[in-house]
């Protein structure tokens, strides 16, 4: 049986990062890597690869499944063995989605007034921002003031570059936010030391707002804000390949799971087919 000594896992990850790969895609990688390799060891082989990927068939769902799968492939091309490569496991195509996992578009109304009347404005403008452009929660440090100045903020993501507008009202409160907190270039959403917030800040502030807001936790993280944004935005547009440029999208078929409607809604479509007689 053939085999190989694997690469380090540290220069898979600067070769990652030569590719321009997000934060966030280096970080699971590395991490989903690193799980491999303690499952395989360090001389890896096609069955060693054929083993793991029926071991996470038995332990993960499929969409867990496949994501470390991905990683694990490409941590093969890097190691120059793209035959041993393995393909990811079927998913049927979801028509619908759960309706316990979409937030919905008066409930993020009831998260930015929870915001404010804790007097977190910065959180309450954060939600707003994301959900008002569509943007990932990493690409916060693109907004500006020159970004809020101009309106239109250029954001540089997974090697792609795309222009995100702000719409007036966003514009007028992010540069009163600005000014009135002394900020008069740069990123505008900052921590007290003058750094970008992170992710995994905002993800930790919105948490605290479900009890007060009346959401239950599982919708709430800043993701599902850029999905109300794809939904609102199709409902009046139904223009998938302009949302597609919108959100950064290579494909359509990453922008339809966004735009996918909830089981209720699916229901009333099929009632309003009058089909029974």
């Amino acid at each position: 049986m053939k085999r190989i000594k694997a690469r380090t896992v540290e220069a898979f990850v600067a070769h990652l990062r030569e590719r321009e790969k997000s934060n966030a895609t280096v970080e699971k990688y590395q991490r989903d890597v690193r799980c491999f390799l303690a499952f395989a060891g360090e001389l890896i082989s096609r069955q060693g690869v054929l083993d793991y990927k029926a071991m996470l068939g038995e332990r993960y769902a499929v969409s867990g499944a496949n994501s470390m799968i991905a990683a694990v492939n490409a941590y093969l091309r890097f190691c120059g063995r793209h035959d041993w490569c393995v393909k990811q496991f079927r998913l049927q195509r979801q028509i619908y989605r759960s309706e316990e996992k979409e937030l919905t578009r008066e409930e993020y109304e009831r998260l930015v007034r929870a915001a404010r009347e804790r007097g977190d404005r910065r959180l309450a403008l954060i939600l707003q921002t994301i959900c008002g452009t569509g943007i990932r929660v990493s690409e916060l440090r693109h907004v500006t003031v020159e970004a809020a100045e101009r309106g239109e903020a250029f954001v540089r993501c997974k090697g792609k570059n795309r222009h995100v507008f702000l719409v007036a009202k966003l514009r007028e409160r992010l540069l009163r936010y600005a000014r009135e907190r002394g900020i008069v270039s740069g990123v505008i959403f900052v921590t007290r030391g003058g750094n970008p917030v992170s992710r995994h800040w905002v993800w930790r502030e919105m948490k605290a707002l479900c009890l007060q807001a009346g959401v239950l936790p599982n919708k709430v993280f800043p993701h599902n804000l850029r999905h109300l944004f794809a939904r609102c935005f199709y409902e009046r547009e139904k223009d998938i390949a302009k949302l597609a440029d919108i959100l950064g999208h290579s494909s359509i078929n990453t922008t339809r799971i966004y735009i996918i409607a909830t089981g209720a809604e699916h229901k009333r479509k099929l009632e309003h087919l009058h089909l029974i007689i």
